[in-house]
């Protein structure tokens, strides 16, 4: 039965391969520097348990190494996350760890009526005529009568400002939200 290894799973592997490889590459290096007597035509006895794991191991496909790590990491309570390399990367400092999220720019706005002088309601009524060309002085005035209520919505600043001052100029309380 096939088995279909997940991205994430893959992307674990992958990691653990490089830890492996960087690890073999570090042993190599200090191999290397450290002088050690000149090795012998005779490998050393291996313990034949571990021989046996070793050669098992060696014989498993990428999905069953990639079962394989995952078992161990549950077994041996390794954490998830990548193995940095010696030297390869430096520590992110406090202050990179904890920036604020970018903040957002309020791009849109709409124009409120909250309330409205009652000496100026005719004046009123007009001028919502006025900046709403479909509705008659009947939908203008029930519309003026339901403050508090959106007069437009989806505006740029400038244009919200502008429908701003023309309201308060006969005598509406206007909210920019």
């Amino acid at each position: 039965m096939f088995r279909l290894v997940s991205r994430q799973r893959l992307g674990q592997f992958r990691q653990f391969h490089k830890c492996l490889a960087q690890q073999a590459e570090t042993s190599a290096a200090t191999a290397s520097t450290v002088q050690a007597a000149p090795p012998s035509s005779v490998d050393d006895p291996v313990d034949p348990k571990i021989d046996k794991i070793a050669n098992d191991i060696t014989a498993l496909n990428l999905i069953e190494v990639a079962e394989l790590s995952d078992l161990l990491k549950k077994r041996l309570n390794l954490p998830d996350a990548p193995i940095m390399p010696m030297g390869g990367f430096a520590a992110a400092s406090v202050e990179e760890v904890e920036k604020e999220p970018p903040k957002k720019v309020q791009t849109s706005f709409s124009v409120k009526l909250m309330a409205f002088d009652e000496k100026q309601k005719i004046a009123l009524i007009k001028e919502v005529k006025n900046q709403m060309p479909d509705t008659n002085l009947v939908q203008a005035k029930k519309f003026v009568e339901s403050a508090p209520i959106i007069v437009q919505a989806d505006m740029s600043k400038e244009d919200a400002e502008k429908l701003k001052e023309a309201f308060v100029k006969v005598g509406a309380t206007i909210e920019i939200v």
